[in-house]
């Protein structure tokens, strides 16, 4: 049995929210989306980018003789070539509605996607939001970050964390979906294990709580909706500079 919950908040700072969630049991497809851009385009562009990959999600789920624009990968799994599909067309649709307009013009957004299906988790990535798992006290961040910061801990390991996160260009990213006509996506497949869980966040959650506090809070003995709750407030106590969104994942074992 799988069961999900997922809050968003606008935070303590910016007056609107411009991120976005799924947490479809039915599907059983969960993802968070945090946009970007002027002229109320970040909301623009994670609206899109999730109604264009729900979109496709669902019609395979009914449709096996659809057409896949984006080639089949024969080293992923059925659910796993869905949501490669998904995300690219996600892709596709925020850049041309960028093409499109000059108020949009720039506009992108982070995605974090995870899809249920036979005994496994397939997630796909782009930006910084993050998946992370928690399972028999270990709490792992599943995702690498396309960003700045990421970039050059991976080449210059030493370097001092607590450095970049007072450097000028720690919040630049890499990679978003929208920016470009292609994008390079992070995918892959973990297997279940009953009593795991699972944590996707927007940066407004876990730019404000260390990863010791989530850890705490995901793993704790109480519902997926009081979890939710204290990870909400934890960003706020933490300053709440940013939309905070949480999708969490529980999974028990089949029915």
């Amino acid at each position: 049995m799988l069961e999900a919950f997922a809050i968003t908040d606008v935070g303590l700072v910016r007056k609107t929210n411009e991120d976005s969630f799924i947490c479809n049991e039915q599907l059983r497809l969960f993802v968070v989306a945090d946009g970007m851009g002027g002229h109320s385009a970040g909301e623009v562009a994670s609206r899109l980018a999730l109604e264009a990959l729900e979109g496709f999600v669902r019609r395979s789920h009914a449709d096996t003789e659809l057409s896949w624009p984006y080639g089949i990968d024969p080293g992923m799994s059925f659910a796993g070539n869905r949501l490669r599909t998904a995300v690219h067309l996600a892709n596709r649709r925020v850049f041309r509605a960028a093409e499109g307009c000059d108020d949009y013009s720039g506009m992108g957004t982070t995605l974090t996607a995870a899809l249920v299906a036979d005994g496994k988790l397939v997630y796909g990535h782009v930006g910084d939001s993050r998946l992370y798992s928690w399972h028999a006290g270990k709490f792992t961040q599943i995702t690498r970050d396309d960003s700045w910061v990421a970039s050059i801990l991976a080449s210059e390991p030493t370097m001092n964390p607590a450095d970049l996160a007072r450097h000028p260009m720690r919040h630049v990213l890499t990679n978003v979906i929208g920016a470009r006509d292609q994008v390079e996506v992070q995918l892959a497949e973990l297997e279940l294990v009953r009593g795991v869980r699972f944590l996707i966040c927007s940066d407004g959650l876990h730019g404000m709580v260390d990863e010791e506090t989530l850890a705490r809070l995901v793993g704790a003995d109480e519902s997926l909706q009081t979890i939710g709750g204290r990870l909400v407030q934890a960003a706020k106590d933490g300053g709440g500079h940013d939309n905070i969104t949480a999708v969490l994942m529980r999974y028990t074992g089949e029915p």
